[in-house]
């Protein structure tokens, strides 16, 4: 048996079968490999393992009541189904082994901070994650698409997490999808028609409400943002903010966190939401800042960013942001949508600023002025402003 450490982890591979010829020996050296490595998490890799007998099985049991948890990852089919018969996956962390898929010659359809959403073929989507160690993240979006789903929020379910390369993916089947980025791209004589189908849609999305303690508040996220952007921020600036965040009450209305129109799919008749792992709750501000932050602030310094990014130019970016701003706020007087894009843009300002300064986001040699603008806006908008909510302006 070979081991490896990993940070705090001591990864043992299991190699062949585990049955009662040699269930007790394994048991010694694992046991061995704990008391070498006091304070580390054993960890057991199965990639190698053809069968697992019920001796083994209690050795597995044996090492669960001696750490908090057990871990078995890489786990074949056919030795995923006896854990499975046994029960022991309910037992222990009993992960499968991914399988591969390739990317190549995929068309890009979608791409955000933290991955890129290639379609396979016409039945079959997959977000590839670009940080290494990224399957907390997709089990988290996993569980939070799940959420939605029972609340009848429409989104599509990841049904399979893969290896790509040396990357993760989380795939989901779209039946001839289209995102509504897309439908603009193939459809500019049909604008209007798009974008008041897709805030309609979002109206919708806010409209469900969620249980208490179900899903993550927005607030806690900007104020998160906030604390992380401090050193950042002229203190005055600083000040302002928390207290307009703080000053925020409850709201348990669902909130996408990125639903710019590349996370938004047409499927048949049915809107879609995909990227689910911004999933959360709170005023709308928190969604409407996404689509400013994506169709206005990126290209403030960067005209054809847009069209790097959407394959839409700025000027119709543009053209979409306040048709939507008009047709969300459609029973709404031009002085409250004057009064609601405040306060949008000031929530936008600093989630722009953490994708510069925190997350490293968009080309270096424009990150200093895109700061000292973004500051800039602060300082206009902040004194004209006496909350950030924007749900009760409608």
């Amino acid at each position: 048996m070979q081991t490896e450490k990993n940070d705090n982890r001591m990864i043992a591979y299991l190699e062949g079968r585990i049955d009662s010829t040699n269930a007790a020996t394994l048991l010694e050296e694992l046991e061995a490999v704990r008391a070498d490595n006091p304070g580390c998490e054993l960890v057991l890799d199965a990639d190698r393992l053809d069968y697992i007998s019920s001796a083994g099985l209690r050795v597995l049991m044996q090492l669960r009541k001696r750490q908090d948890s057990l871990t078995v990852c890489n786990v074949s089919p056919e030795v995923y189904e006896i854990f499975e018969v046994t029960g022991f996956t309910t037992l222990l962390n009993v992960k499968k082994r991914l399988r591969e898929m390739s990317i190549d010659g995929c068309e890009v359809i979608g791409r955000g901070a933290i991955g890129t959403v290639y379609r396979v073929d016409e039945d079959t989507i997959v977000k590839v994650y670009e940080l290494p160690d990224s399957l907390p993240m997709i089990e988290n979006e996993q569980r939070r698409a799940k959420q939605a789903f029972l609340k009848g929020i429409p989104t599509a379910i990841s049904y399979d997490v893969v290896k790509v390369g040396d990357k993760y993916g989380s795939v989901f089947e779209l039946l001839k999808a289209k995102t509504y980025n897309d439908m603009i791209i193939d459809h500019p004589d049909r604008l209007d028609e798009i974008v008041s189908d897709y805030t309609h849609f979002i109206r919708e999305v806010h409209a469900i409400e969620m249980e208490r303690g179900e899903l993550p508040a927005a607030m806690d996220v900007f104020m998160g943002y906030l604390d992380s952007l401090h050193q950042h921020l002229p203190e005055d600036i600083y000040a302002r903010l928390r207290d307009l965040f703080q000053a925020m009450p409850e709201n348990l209305h669902v909130i996408h966190g990125d639903i710019q129109m590349r996370n938004v799919m047409l499927s048949g008749d049915e809107p879609l939401l995909i990227d689910m792992d911004t999933l959360s709750v709170g005023d709308p501000v928190f969604d409407l800042m996404g689509l400013y932050v994506t169709c206005v602030l990126f290209c403030e310094d960067e005209p054809d960013n847009t069209e790097k990014f959407l394959n839409i130019k700025k000027d119709i970016c543009n053209v979409i942001w306040e048709k939507m701003l008009l047709c969300y706020f459609d029973d709404c007087d031009a002085e409250i949508i004057a009064e609601a894009k405040k306060r949008i843009r000031i929530v936008a300002c600093v989630r722009f600023l953490f994708l510069l300064c925190v997350l490293n986001i968009g080309k270096p040699e424009l990150m200093q002025i895109r700061i000292e603008h973004t500051l800039d806006h602060l300082r206009e908008l902040l004194p004209q402003v006496e909350s950030l909510e924007i749900g009760t302006l409608r």
